[in-house]
């Protein structure tokens, strides 16, 4: 991987970072429970517990992103073979890095 491409990468990085910094504390705040004294209705409710699962889950993936990303990062400054398939040695596509920052392998080694 160039120079050009490592660069690429680390602002496309450090853009999703900045944007998960702003989306996580949103999503904890979404995930406080509804006091049962709220009377909103049964149905209400189950459609508020069925919205905080989904929440949980996107709260939990944007939190392994998050870190995701900045091993990313420390590995593209530290790594001078990032970016290349740890198996063939071939370039990793930059579309796959950016998707799956913590990949160490290409498309066909990874199969």
């Amino acid at each position: 991987m160039n120079e050009k491409q490592k660069q690429e990468f680390r602002e496309d990085a450090r853009a999703e970072i900045e944007s998960l910094k702003v989306e996580i504390p949103k999503l904890k705040a979404l995930l406080k429970p509804v006091s049962p004294d709220n009377a909103i209705g049964r149905i209400s409710r189950m459609d508020n517990i069925v919205n905080q699962s989904v929440i949980k889950a996107q709260f939990s993936k944007a939190k392994v992103r998050l870190v995701r990303l900045k091993e990313a990062l420390k590995r593209v400054d530290e790594d001078e073979d990032f970016g290349l398939c740890i198996d063939c040695g071939d370039p990793i596509p930059m579309a796959r890095l950016k998707a799956l920052p913590e990949t160490e392998f290409c498309v066909e080694c990874a199969e």
